[in-house]
């Protein structure tokens, strides 16, 4: 499974959601909206922060940690 947050350079929410993936041990890559414009435009993305899972949107805000766990199974 490939997860990646794609987030604009400011986005405070960044520091956050990344410790919540780490806390539940998912791997992820960070991607910047400025430097994506193509995948920002299939996407469909206008807000920040987005989760991808393999390729999919998976979340275009920021998840709570039961959000987290549901999505990506975890108990």
């Amino acid at each position: 499974m490939k997860v990646k947050l794609l987030v604009t350079k400011t986005d405070f929410n960044l520091p956050n959601l990344e410790q919540e993936l780490k806390d539940l041990d998912i791997n992820y890559q960070v991607d910047f909206v400025e430097e994506q414009p193509e995948l920002v435009s299939i996407l469909k993305i206008r807000h920040s922060p987005n989760i991808i899972v393999d390729g999919k949107l998976a979340f275009q805000h920021v998840p709570t940690e039961g959000e987290l766990k549901s999505y990506f199974k975890i108990h």
